[in-house]
Protein backbone atom coordinates (compact mmCIF):
# COMPACT_ATOMS: atom_id res chain seq x y z
CA UNK A 1 0.00 0.00 0.00
CA UNK A 2 1.19 3.59 -0.21
CA UNK A 3 1.43 4.49 3.09
CA UNK A 4 3.22 1.51 3.74
CA UNK A 5 5.78 2.21 1.04
CA UNK A 6 6.11 6.08 2.51
CA UNK A 7 7.35 4.74 5.91
CA UNK A 8 9.67 2.71 4.48
CA UNK A 9 10.78 5.66 2.30
CA UNK A 10 11.15 7.99 5.56
CA UNK A 11 13.02 5.56 7.24
CA UNK A 12 16.00 6.50 5.17
CA UNK A 13 16.28 2.75 3.13
CA UNK A 14 17.11 3.20 -0.52
CA UNK A 15 13.78 2.04 -2.34
CA UNK A 16 13.38 0.60 -5.42
CA UNK A 17 9.53 1.73 -5.75
CA UNK A 18 7.34 0.10 -8.46
CA UNK A 19 3.63 -1.25 -9.65
CA UNK A 20 1.60 -1.19 -12.51
CA UNK A 21 1.21 1.75 -14.48
CA UNK A 22 -1.26 4.04 -12.73
CA UNK A 23 -0.80 2.51 -9.28
CA UNK A 24 0.62 5.67 -7.84
CA UNK A 25 4.31 5.70 -7.55
CA UNK A 26 4.59 9.27 -8.77
CA UNK A 27 2.08 10.32 -6.28
CA UNK A 28 3.99 8.91 -3.64
CA UNK A 29 7.57 10.30 -4.58
CA UNK A 30 5.28 13.90 -4.55
CA UNK A 31 3.95 12.93 -1.14
CA UNK A 32 7.77 12.13 -0.32
CA UNK A 33 9.36 15.06 -1.65
CA UNK A 34 6.84 17.65 0.05
CA UNK A 35 7.38 15.74 3.30
CA UNK A 36 11.60 16.54 3.04
CA UNK A 37 11.19 19.87 2.03
CA UNK A 38 8.81 20.81 4.28
CA UNK A 39 11.96 19.69 7.01
CA UNK A 40 13.94 21.92 4.98
CA UNK A 41 15.85 19.14 2.94
CA UNK A 42 15.91 19.16 -1.07
CA UNK A 43 16.15 16.26 -2.38
CA UNK A 44 17.38 15.85 -5.95
CA UNK A 45 15.09 14.46 -8.74
CA UNK A 46 16.42 13.20 -12.30
CA UNK A 47 14.92 11.33 -15.29
CA UNK A 48 16.49 9.57 -18.11
CA UNK A 49 14.13 11.64 -20.27
CA UNK A 50 12.97 15.67 -20.23
CA UNK A 51 9.07 14.57 -20.00
CA UNK A 52 9.72 12.57 -17.06
CA UNK A 53 11.84 14.05 -15.16
CA UNK A 54 9.40 17.20 -15.53
CA UNK A 55 6.26 15.41 -13.67
CA UNK A 56 8.42 15.83 -10.59
CA UNK A 57 9.98 19.14 -11.62
CA UNK A 58 13.91 17.74 -11.54
CA UNK A 59 16.17 17.11 -14.46
CA UNK A 60 17.65 14.77 -16.67
CA UNK A 61 20.39 12.41 -15.62
CA UNK A 62 22.68 13.42 -18.33
CA UNK A 63 22.64 17.13 -17.72
CA UNK A 64 22.95 16.95 -14.01
CA UNK A 65 25.79 14.78 -13.81
CA UNK A 66 27.56 16.43 -16.96
CA UNK A 67 27.22 13.11 -19.20
CA UNK A 68 26.78 14.97 -22.50
CA UNK A 69 25.68 12.02 -24.55
CA UNK A 70 27.79 9.70 -22.91
CA UNK A 71 26.56 6.37 -22.33
CA UNK A 72 29.36 4.99 -20.34
CA UNK A 73 32.53 6.65 -18.91
CA UNK A 74 36.09 6.73 -17.56
CA UNK A 75 38.52 8.01 -15.01
CA UNK A 76 40.38 10.41 -17.13
CA UNK A 77 36.23 11.98 -17.76
CA UNK A 78 35.58 11.69 -14.10
CA UNK A 79 38.81 13.29 -13.58
CA UNK A 80 38.27 15.96 -15.89
CA UNK A 81 34.46 16.37 -13.50
CA UNK A 82 36.34 17.25 -10.39
CA UNK A 83 37.74 19.95 -11.17
CA UNK A 84 34.75 21.79 -11.72
CA UNK A 85 33.66 24.07 -8.95
CA UNK A 86 29.90 24.09 -9.70
CA UNK A 87 29.61 20.34 -9.77
CA UNK A 88 32.11 20.46 -6.32
CA UNK A 89 29.25 22.45 -5.28
CA UNK A 90 26.22 20.58 -6.72
CA UNK A 91 27.10 17.50 -5.24
CA UNK A 92 28.04 18.33 -2.42
CA UNK A 93 24.64 20.13 -1.42
CA UNK A 94 23.09 16.23 -2.07
CA UNK A 95 21.66 14.24 0.04
CA UNK A 96 18.89 12.25 -1.11
CA UNK A 97 19.01 11.49 -4.88
CA UNK A 98 15.14 10.11 -6.25
CA UNK A 99 15.76 8.36 -10.36
CA UNK A 100 12.48 8.17 -11.76
CA UNK A 101 11.49 6.39 -15.01
CA UNK A 102 14.17 4.14 -13.54
CA UNK A 103 12.91 1.50 -16.56
CA UNK A 104 14.90 3.97 -19.70
CA UNK A 105 18.09 3.98 -17.35
CA UNK A 106 20.86 1.93 -19.07
CA UNK A 107 23.14 -0.44 -16.36
CA UNK A 108 26.23 1.79 -18.04
CA UNK A 109 24.47 5.12 -17.43
CA UNK A 110 23.55 3.91 -13.88
CA UNK A 111 26.84 2.73 -13.02
CA UNK A 112 28.14 6.16 -13.75
CA UNK A 113 26.06 7.60 -11.45
CA UNK A 114 27.22 5.76 -9.03
CA UNK A 115 31.21 6.42 -9.74
CA UNK A 116 30.66 9.97 -10.12
CA UNK A 117 29.04 10.10 -6.78
CA UNK A 118 32.01 8.09 -4.98
CA UNK A 119 34.75 10.37 -6.61
CA UNK A 120 32.99 13.85 -5.76
CA UNK A 121 32.04 12.84 -1.88
CA UNK A 122 35.53 11.10 -1.62
CA UNK A 123 33.39 7.72 -0.51
CA UNK A 124 33.76 3.88 -1.26
CA UNK A 125 29.93 3.07 -0.23
CA UNK A 126 27.13 2.63 -2.85
CA UNK A 127 26.43 5.62 -4.10
CA UNK A 128 28.29 7.44 -2.03
CA UNK A 129 26.19 6.48 1.22
CA UNK A 130 23.07 8.99 0.33
CA UNK A 131 19.60 7.94 0.24
CA UNK A 132 18.39 6.50 -3.03
CA UNK A 133 15.32 6.04 -4.28
CA UNK A 134 14.33 4.55 -8.04
CA UNK A 135 11.17 4.49 -9.02
CA UNK A 136 9.71 3.10 -12.19
CA UNK A 137 8.12 -0.36 -13.84
CA UNK A 138 10.51 -2.15 -16.06
CA UNK A 139 7.19 -3.91 -17.68
CA UNK A 140 7.25 -0.28 -19.33
CA UNK A 141 9.86 0.81 -22.11
CA UNK A 142 13.63 0.02 -21.83
CA UNK A 143 16.46 2.34 -22.39
CA UNK A 144 17.04 2.27 -26.30
CA UNK A 145 20.56 1.29 -25.96
CA UNK A 146 22.28 -2.05 -25.11
CA UNK A 147 25.61 -2.98 -23.39
CA UNK A 148 28.07 -4.44 -25.75
CA UNK A 149 26.82 -7.75 -23.36
CA UNK A 150 23.36 -7.68 -24.61
CA UNK A 151 22.37 -5.99 -20.77
CA UNK A 152 19.88 -3.45 -21.11
CA UNK A 153 17.76 -2.92 -17.61
CA UNK A 154 19.78 -0.59 -14.60
CA UNK A 155 19.31 -3.59 -12.55
CA UNK A 156 21.99 -5.47 -14.22
CA UNK A 157 24.39 -3.14 -13.26
CA UNK A 158 26.60 -4.43 -10.41
CA UNK A 159 25.46 -1.00 -8.29
CA UNK A 160 21.84 -2.07 -7.92
CA UNK A 161 22.83 -4.82 -5.95
CA UNK A 162 25.26 -3.17 -3.84
CA UNK A 163 22.54 -0.34 -3.11
CA UNK A 164 21.02 -3.61 -0.57
CA UNK A 165 17.40 -2.05 -1.79
CA UNK A 166 13.88 -2.38 0.12
CA UNK A 167 11.67 -2.87 -2.58
CA UNK A 168 8.05 -1.12 -2.70
CA UNK A 169 5.61 -3.28 -5.36
CA UNK A 170 2.72 -0.95 -5.06
CA UNK A 171 -0.23 -3.04 -5.91
CA UNK A 172 -3.47 -0.64 -6.03
CA UNK A 173 -4.83 1.28 -9.03
CA UNK A 174 -5.64 4.65 -8.83
CA UNK A 175 -4.88 5.96 -12.55
CA UNK A 176 -7.40 3.60 -14.57
CA UNK A 177 -11.49 4.42 -14.34
CA UNK A 178 -12.80 0.39 -15.44
CA UNK A 179 -12.32 -3.39 -14.66
CA UNK A 180 -11.46 -4.11 -18.54
CA UNK A 181 -8.64 -2.48 -19.13
CA UNK A 182 -6.91 -3.13 -15.95
CA UNK A 183 -7.89 -7.14 -17.17
CA UNK A 184 -6.05 -6.22 -20.59
CA UNK A 185 -3.09 -4.29 -19.09
CA UNK A 186 -2.76 -7.22 -15.97
CA UNK A 187 -3.15 -9.79 -18.55
CA UNK A 188 -0.47 -8.27 -20.60
CA UNK A 189 1.95 -7.98 -17.10
CA UNK A 190 1.65 -11.56 -16.92
CA UNK A 191 2.53 -13.06 -20.55
CA UNK A 192 -1.13 -14.18 -21.39
CA UNK A 193 -3.12 -12.50 -23.30
CA UNK A 194 -6.65 -14.25 -23.64
CA UNK A 195 -9.22 -14.00 -26.40
CA UNK A 196 -11.04 -12.37 -23.79
CA UNK A 197 -8.49 -9.32 -23.87
CA UNK A 198 -8.33 -9.86 -27.56
CA UNK A 199 -12.42 -9.55 -27.84
CA UNK A 200 -11.78 -6.71 -25.47
CA UNK A 201 -9.18 -4.75 -27.71
CA UNK A 202 -10.83 -5.68 -30.99
CA UNK A 203 -14.74 -3.87 -29.40
CA UNK A 204 -12.17 -0.38 -29.77
CA UNK A 205 -10.96 -0.80 -32.97
CA UNK A 206 -11.49 2.01 -35.00
CA UNK A 207 -14.46 2.95 -31.96
CA UNK A 208 -15.61 6.41 -32.47
CA UNK A 209 -14.94 8.17 -29.00
CA UNK A 210 -17.79 10.12 -27.28
CA UNK A 211 -15.71 12.99 -26.45
CA UNK A 212 -16.22 16.92 -27.02
CA UNK A 213 -12.38 17.51 -27.54
CA UNK A 214 -9.45 16.08 -29.78
CA UNK A 215 -8.00 12.74 -28.72
CA UNK A 216 -4.30 12.20 -28.58
CA UNK A 217 -2.88 9.98 -31.03
CA UNK A 218 -0.24 7.63 -29.77
CA UNK A 219 1.94 6.24 -32.54
CA UNK A 220 5.50 4.34 -32.74
CA UNK A 221 7.52 6.04 -35.12
CA UNK A 222 8.55 9.58 -35.09
CA UNK A 223 7.58 9.45 -39.26
CA UNK A 224 4.13 8.70 -38.49
CA UNK A 225 3.85 11.36 -36.05
CA UNK A 226 5.37 14.46 -37.81
CA UNK A 227 2.99 13.23 -41.19
CA UNK A 228 -0.01 13.60 -39.32
CA UNK A 229 1.04 16.69 -37.26
CA UNK A 230 1.94 18.42 -40.81
CA UNK A 231 -1.42 16.91 -42.67
CA UNK A 232 -3.41 18.19 -39.45
CA UNK A 233 -1.89 21.61 -38.81
CA UNK A 234 -2.03 22.42 -43.87
CA UNK A 235 -5.91 21.16 -43.19
CA UNK A 236 -7.00 24.20 -40.82
CA UNK A 237 -8.28 27.25 -42.46
CA UNK A 238 -6.84 29.71 -40.69
CA UNK A 239 -4.28 32.17 -40.82
CA UNK A 240 -0.67 30.54 -39.83
CA UNK A 241 2.24 32.12 -37.88
CA UNK A 242 5.74 31.49 -38.37
CA UNK A 243 8.27 31.43 -34.60
CA UNK A 244 12.00 31.36 -35.34
CA UNK A 245 14.17 31.28 -33.06
CA UNK A 246 17.28 33.49 -31.82
CA UNK A 247 20.70 32.24 -30.63
CA UNK A 248 23.47 33.42 -29.04
CA UNK A 249 26.71 32.03 -29.30
CA UNK A 250 29.21 29.26 -31.26
CA UNK A 251 27.70 27.46 -34.01
CA UNK A 252 28.92 24.32 -32.34
CA UNK A 253 26.90 24.97 -29.04
CA UNK A 254 24.21 26.01 -31.43
CA UNK A 255 23.75 22.35 -32.79
CA UNK A 256 23.94 20.62 -29.77
CA UNK A 257 21.30 22.44 -28.12
CA UNK A 258 18.83 21.48 -31.23
CA UNK A 259 20.42 17.83 -30.77
CA UNK A 260 19.55 17.83 -27.28
CA UNK A 261 16.31 19.38 -27.30
CA UNK A 262 13.05 19.25 -29.31
CA UNK A 263 13.07 23.03 -29.68
CA UNK A 264 12.48 23.75 -33.15
CA UNK A 265 14.55 26.80 -36.28
CA UNK A 266 10.79 27.20 -37.21
CA UNK A 267 7.68 27.03 -35.77
CA UNK A 268 4.24 27.46 -37.34
CA UNK A 269 1.15 27.39 -35.74
CA UNK A 270 -2.50 28.18 -36.63
CA UNK A 271 -5.23 29.22 -34.61
CA UNK A 272 -6.97 25.08 -33.15
CA UNK A 273 -3.77 24.19 -33.61
CA UNK A 274 -3.05 20.64 -30.72
CA UNK A 275 0.15 22.21 -28.84
CA UNK A 276 2.85 20.34 -26.81
CA UNK A 277 4.79 22.20 -24.19
CA UNK A 278 8.74 21.36 -24.08
CA UNK A 279 9.21 23.39 -21.05
CA UNK A 280 8.59 23.68 -17.63
CA UNK A 281 7.09 26.80 -16.00
CA UNK A 282 4.73 25.79 -13.16
CA UNK A 283 4.82 29.68 -12.15
CA UNK A 284 2.47 29.62 -15.88
CA UNK A 285 0.65 26.34 -15.37
CA UNK A 286 2.69 24.22 -17.66
CA UNK A 287 5.70 21.82 -17.95
CA UNK A 288 6.66 19.62 -20.37
CA UNK A 289 4.01 17.79 -21.93
CA UNK A 290 1.27 19.84 -20.67
CA UNK A 291 -0.96 19.66 -23.99
CA UNK A 292 -3.34 22.57 -24.78
CA UNK A 293 -4.70 24.16 -28.25
CA UNK A 294 -3.79 27.32 -30.11
CA UNK A 295 -7.26 29.70 -29.58
CA UNK A 296 -5.74 33.11 -30.74
CA UNK A 297 -2.43 35.18 -31.38
CA UNK A 298 -1.54 38.52 -29.08
CA UNK A 299 -2.58 41.68 -30.67
CA UNK A 300 0.26 43.39 -30.07
CA UNK A 301 3.45 42.83 -32.45
CA UNK A 302 4.59 40.09 -31.09
CA UNK A 303 1.46 37.89 -32.11
CA UNK A 304 2.68 35.26 -29.63
CA UNK A 305 0.69 32.08 -29.62
CA UNK A 306 -2.78 31.81 -26.62
CA UNK A 307 -2.96 28.32 -25.88
CA UNK A 308 -5.99 27.04 -23.21
CA UNK A 309 -4.20 24.21 -21.74
CA UNK A 310 -6.20 20.79 -20.99
CA UNK A 311 -6.17 22.02 -17.48
CA UNK A 312 -8.52 24.63 -18.49
CA UNK A 313 -5.93 27.90 -17.93
CA UNK A 314 -5.60 30.47 -20.79
CA UNK A 315 -1.66 31.87 -20.88
CA UNK A 316 -0.04 33.93 -23.45
CA UNK A 317 3.26 32.05 -24.38
CA UNK A 318 6.22 33.54 -24.49
CA UNK A 319 9.82 32.78 -25.58
CA UNK A 320 11.57 30.20 -23.67
CA UNK A 321 15.56 29.98 -23.42
CA UNK A 322 17.89 26.94 -23.87
CA UNK A 323 21.25 27.08 -22.92
CA UNK A 324 24.59 25.63 -22.82
CA UNK A 325 27.25 25.75 -19.91
CA UNK A 326 30.97 25.71 -20.00
CA UNK A 327 33.02 24.10 -17.21
CA UNK A 328 32.45 26.83 -15.09
CA UNK A 329 28.60 27.04 -15.26
CA UNK A 330 28.78 30.17 -17.77
CA UNK A 331 26.61 30.11 -20.31
CA UNK A 332 28.55 29.47 -23.65
CA UNK A 333 24.85 29.22 -25.89
CA UNK A 334 21.91 30.25 -26.00
CA UNK A 335 18.75 29.58 -28.41
CA UNK A 336 15.37 32.03 -27.63
CA UNK A 337 11.91 30.07 -29.24
CA UNK A 338 8.43 29.38 -28.62
CA UNK A 339 8.38 26.18 -26.27
CA UNK A 340 5.83 24.12 -28.51
CA UNK A 341 5.14 21.82 -30.59
CA UNK A 342 2.90 20.26 -32.63
CA UNK A 343 0.87 17.36 -30.90
CA UNK A 344 -1.50 16.20 -32.94
CA UNK A 345 0.32 13.15 -32.56
CA UNK A 346 3.17 12.13 -30.32
CA UNK A 347 5.51 8.83 -29.88
CA UNK A 348 4.52 6.70 -26.88
CA UNK A 349 8.51 6.51 -26.07
CA UNK A 350 7.34 10.02 -25.03
CA UNK A 351 3.72 9.30 -23.66
CA UNK A 352 5.46 7.63 -20.49
CA UNK A 353 4.60 9.09 -17.53
CA UNK A 354 1.30 10.96 -18.78
CA UNK A 355 -2.51 10.43 -18.26
CA UNK A 356 -4.68 11.00 -21.32
CA UNK A 357 -8.83 11.20 -20.63
CA UNK A 358 -8.45 9.82 -24.53
CA UNK A 359 -6.27 8.44 -27.36
CA UNK A 360 -6.53 7.35 -30.75
CA UNK A 361 -3.84 4.79 -30.57
CA UNK A 362 -2.11 2.78 -33.42
CA UNK A 363 -0.14 -0.06 -32.41
CA UNK A 364 0.11 -2.00 -35.75
CA UNK A 365 3.90 -1.26 -36.61
CA UNK A 366 5.14 -1.88 -33.12
CA UNK A 367 9.05 -3.05 -32.86
CA UNK A 368 9.40 -3.07 -29.00
CA UNK A 369 8.28 -4.93 -25.95
CA UNK A 370 6.56 -3.06 -23.59
CA UNK A 371 5.15 -0.20 -26.09
CA UNK A 372 1.49 -1.67 -26.55
CA UNK A 373 1.48 -2.10 -22.32
CA UNK A 374 2.73 1.88 -22.26
CA UNK A 375 0.25 3.26 -24.76
CA UNK A 376 -2.72 1.35 -23.65
CA UNK A 377 -1.81 2.50 -19.37
CA UNK A 378 -1.85 6.01 -20.68
CA UNK A 379 -5.58 5.71 -20.66
CA UNK A 380 -7.94 6.02 -17.82
CA UNK A 381 -10.82 3.93 -19.32
CA UNK A 382 -11.61 1.53 -22.09
CA UNK A 383 -14.05 3.61 -23.17
CA UNK A 384 -11.35 6.75 -23.91
CA UNK A 385 -9.17 4.62 -26.81
CA UNK A 386 -9.85 3.83 -30.33
CA UNK A 387 -7.51 1.17 -31.57
CA UNK A 388 -6.34 1.89 -35.39
CA UNK A 389 -4.73 -1.33 -35.34
CA UNK A 390 -1.99 -3.82 -33.03
CA UNK A 391 0.19 -6.30 -33.98
CA UNK A 392 1.66 -9.38 -31.97
CA UNK A 393 5.00 -7.57 -30.56
CA UNK A 394 2.33 -4.91 -28.95
CA UNK A 395 0.82 -7.58 -26.80
CA UNK A 396 4.22 -8.59 -25.48
CA UNK A 397 6.54 -7.81 -22.49
CA UNK A 398 10.53 -8.76 -22.26
CA UNK A 399 10.49 -12.57 -21.06
CA UNK A 400 13.41 -11.72 -18.57
CA UNK A 401 11.36 -8.88 -16.66
CA UNK A 402 8.19 -11.98 -16.50
CA UNK A 403 11.13 -14.37 -14.96
CA UNK A 404 12.13 -12.04 -12.43
CA UNK A 405 9.20 -10.37 -11.53
CA UNK A 406 7.65 -13.07 -9.03
CA UNK A 407 10.78 -12.52 -7.24
CA UNK A 408 10.44 -8.28 -7.11
CA UNK A 409 7.17 -8.90 -5.32
CA UNK A 410 8.76 -11.56 -2.55
CA UNK A 411 10.85 -8.78 -1.90
CA UNK A 412 8.06 -6.12 -1.19
CA UNK A 413 6.17 -8.22 0.75
CA UNK A 414 9.90 -9.09 2.78
CA UNK A 415 9.69 -5.55 3.39
CA UNK A 416 6.48 -4.73 3.87
CA UNK A 417 6.46 -7.23 7.13
CA UNK A 418 9.64 -5.62 8.04
CA UNK A 419 8.52 -2.18 8.84
CA UNK A 420 4.84 -2.96 9.73
CA UNK A 421 7.01 -5.09 12.63
CA UNK A 422 7.56 -1.74 14.36
CA UNK A 423 5.61 -0.01 16.86
CA UNK A 424 4.15 3.15 15.45
CA UNK A 425 6.28 5.29 18.22
CA UNK A 426 9.44 3.24 17.17
CA UNK A 427 8.88 3.99 13.67
CA UNK A 428 8.34 7.46 14.39
CA UNK A 429 11.84 7.64 16.25
CA UNK A 430 13.45 6.01 13.10
CA UNK A 431 12.12 8.87 11.18
CA UNK A 432 12.92 12.09 13.23
CA UNK A 433 16.54 10.27 13.82
CA UNK A 434 16.53 10.08 9.67
CA UNK A 435 15.61 13.87 9.61
CA UNK A 436 18.66 15.15 12.11
CA UNK A 437 21.12 13.26 10.70
CA UNK A 438 20.23 15.04 7.48
CA UNK A 439 20.21 18.41 9.43
CA UNK A 440 16.55 18.75 8.97
CA UNK A 441 13.68 20.55 10.95
CA UNK A 442 12.58 19.08 13.62
CA UNK A 443 10.52 21.38 15.51
CA UNK A 444 6.80 21.06 14.52
CA UNK A 445 5.91 24.67 14.44
CA UNK A 446 8.61 25.43 12.26
CA UNK A 447 8.16 22.43 10.10
CA UNK A 448 4.06 23.97 9.47
CA UNK A 449 5.52 27.08 8.63
CA UNK A 450 7.05 25.59 5.86
CA UNK A 451 4.29 23.29 4.49
CA UNK A 452 2.32 27.12 4.45
CA UNK A 453 5.01 27.94 1.88
CA UNK A 454 4.83 25.34 -0.03
CA UNK A 455 1.73 24.77 -0.44
CA UNK A 456 1.34 28.42 -1.81
CA UNK A 457 3.78 27.48 -4.30
CA UNK A 458 2.46 27.38 -7.85
CA UNK A 459 1.64 23.88 -9.00
CA UNK A 460 0.76 21.86 -11.98
CA UNK A 461 -3.03 20.07 -11.19
CA UNK A 462 -2.75 16.81 -10.22
CA UNK A 463 -4.58 14.76 -13.46
CA UNK A 464 -7.81 13.82 -12.41
CA UNK A 465 -10.51 11.36 -14.18
CA UNK A 466 -13.01 14.32 -15.24
CA UNK A 467 -16.10 12.14 -13.86
CA UNK A 468 -14.39 12.53 -10.77
CA UNK A 469 -14.33 15.96 -10.98
CA UNK A 470 -17.70 16.41 -11.98
CA UNK A 471 -18.85 14.63 -8.81
CA UNK A 472 -16.93 16.61 -6.16
CA UNK A 473 -18.96 19.14 -7.99
CA UNK A 474 -22.87 17.83 -7.60
CA UNK A 475 -23.28 18.49 -3.70
CA UNK A 476 -23.07 22.14 -4.72
CA UNK A 477 -24.44 22.45 -7.96
CA UNK A 478 -28.45 22.22 -7.96
CA UNK A 479 -29.23 21.78 -11.92
CA UNK A 480 -27.53 19.73 -14.93
CA UNK A 481 -27.48 23.35 -16.35
CA UNK A 482 -25.13 24.68 -13.51
CA UNK A 483 -23.31 21.16 -12.90
CA UNK A 484 -22.19 21.14 -16.74
CA UNK A 485 -21.13 25.18 -16.13
CA UNK A 486 -19.26 24.26 -12.43
CA UNK A 487 -17.59 21.65 -14.35
CA UNK A 488 -16.64 23.44 -17.74
CA UNK A 489 -18.09 20.85 -20.06
CA UNK A 490 -21.54 20.14 -21.94
CA UNK A 491 -24.47 18.63 -20.69
CA UNK A 492 -24.29 15.81 -23.01
CA UNK A 493 -20.92 15.22 -21.17
CA UNK A 494 -22.09 15.58 -17.84
CA UNK A 495 -24.54 12.74 -18.42
CA UNK A 496 -21.97 10.74 -19.94
CA UNK A 497 -19.77 11.61 -16.26
CA UNK A 498 -22.90 10.38 -14.51
CA UNK A 499 -23.11 7.11 -16.31
CA UNK A 500 -19.41 6.10 -15.05
CA UNK A 501 -20.00 7.76 -11.18
CA UNK A 502 -23.30 5.04 -10.88
CA UNK A 503 -20.86 2.82 -12.96
CA UNK A 504 -18.54 3.35 -9.83
CA UNK A 505 -20.78 3.87 -7.43
CA UNK A 506 -24.28 2.47 -7.83
CA UNK A 507 -26.04 3.94 -4.81
CA UNK A 508 -24.21 7.61 -5.74
CA UNK A 509 -27.38 9.60 -5.29
CA UNK A 510 -28.13 11.53 -8.59
CA UNK A 511 -31.76 12.02 -7.62
CA UNK A 512 -32.22 15.90 -8.20
CA UNK A 513 -31.29 15.91 -11.83
CA UNK A 514 -33.94 13.12 -12.61
CA UNK A 515 -37.20 14.54 -14.50
CA UNK A 516 -40.44 14.30 -13.05
CA UNK A 517 -41.85 10.64 -12.31
CA UNK A 518 -44.83 10.90 -15.42
CA UNK A 519 -41.69 11.75 -17.51
CA UNK A 520 -39.97 8.52 -16.30
CA UNK A 521 -42.62 6.15 -16.10
CA UNK A 522 -42.97 7.82 -19.83
CA UNK A 523 -39.96 6.02 -21.03
CA UNK A 524 -40.09 3.25 -18.70
CA UNK A 525 -42.96 2.38 -20.77
CA UNK A 526 -41.55 2.77 -24.28
CA UNK A 527 -38.75 0.82 -23.02
CA UNK A 528 -40.28 -2.12 -22.20
CA UNK A 529 -42.72 -1.99 -25.90
CA UNK A 530 -39.44 -1.94 -27.77
CA UNK A 531 -37.60 -4.58 -25.44
CA UNK A 532 -40.50 -6.31 -26.61
CA UNK A 533 -40.66 -5.89 -30.24
CA UNK A 534 -37.18 -7.40 -30.05
CA UNK A 535 -36.57 -5.22 -33.56
CA UNK A 536 -32.62 -5.34 -34.62
CA UNK A 537 -32.41 -1.86 -35.60
CA UNK A 538 -33.73 -0.45 -31.87
CA UNK A 539 -30.74 -1.96 -30.44
CA UNK A 540 -27.05 -0.57 -30.68
CA UNK A 541 -24.17 -3.67 -30.91
CA UNK A 542 -23.58 -4.35 -27.55
CA UNK A 543 -27.16 -4.87 -26.85
CA UNK A 544 -28.48 -1.51 -25.77
CA UNK A 545 -31.42 0.77 -26.65
CA UNK A 546 -30.82 3.29 -29.25
CA UNK A 547 -32.39 6.69 -28.00
CA UNK A 548 -34.07 7.37 -31.12
CA UNK A 549 -36.77 4.77 -30.92
CA UNK A 550 -37.75 5.85 -27.55
CA UNK A 551 -37.83 9.60 -28.81
CA UNK A 552 -39.89 8.05 -31.37
CA UNK A 553 -42.17 6.21 -29.39
CA UNK A 554 -42.89 9.11 -27.30
CA UNK A 555 -43.20 11.08 -30.55
CA UNK A 556 -40.89 13.01 -29.23
CA UNK A 557 -42.90 15.06 -26.67
CA UNK A 558 -40.21 13.94 -24.17
CA UNK A 559 -36.24 15.38 -24.90
CA UNK A 560 -33.25 13.36 -25.42
CA UNK A 561 -31.75 14.11 -22.16
CA UNK A 562 -34.98 13.19 -19.96
CA UNK A 563 -34.75 10.18 -21.65
CA UNK A 564 -30.77 9.66 -21.12
CA UNK A 565 -31.12 10.63 -17.68
CA UNK A 566 -34.06 7.97 -17.12
CA UNK A 567 -31.85 4.97 -18.66
CA UNK A 568 -28.99 6.22 -16.51
CA UNK A 569 -31.05 5.16 -13.02
CA UNK A 570 -32.83 2.10 -15.19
Amino acid sequence: MQETALKILKSGHNVFLTGSAGTGKTHILNEFIIYLKSRKILPTIVAPTGIAASHLNGQTIHSFFSLGIRDTIDEAFISNLLDKKYLQTRFKKLKILIIDEISMVSPNVFSAIDQILRAFKQSDEPFAGIQVVLSGDFFQLPPISKNADGKRFAWQSPSWKELDLQTCYLEKKFRQDDNQLIFVLDEIRSGTVSQRSHDILNSRYQKDLDIDFTPTKLYTHNMDVDRINNDELINLNTQSRTFKYTSQGAKTNIEKLFKSALVQEELTLKKDAVVMFIKNNPEKYYINGTTGVVIDFSKDEMKLPIVKLSSGHIIKVEFEDWSVENDKGKVQAKISQIPLKLAWAITIHKSQGMTLDAAQIDLSKTFEVGQGYVALSRIKSIEGLKLMGFNDTALSVDPLILSIDSRIKQASQKASDKILAYEENQLGAIHLSYIQRLGGLIDEKEINKEKVLLAAEPKIEEKMANHIKTKNLIEESSTLVILAKNAGFSVSTIMNHLILIKKDEVDFDISKYMPNLTTINLVNSAIEEIKENKNEEDFSEDGNIRLKPIFTKLDGKISYDDIKMTLIKV
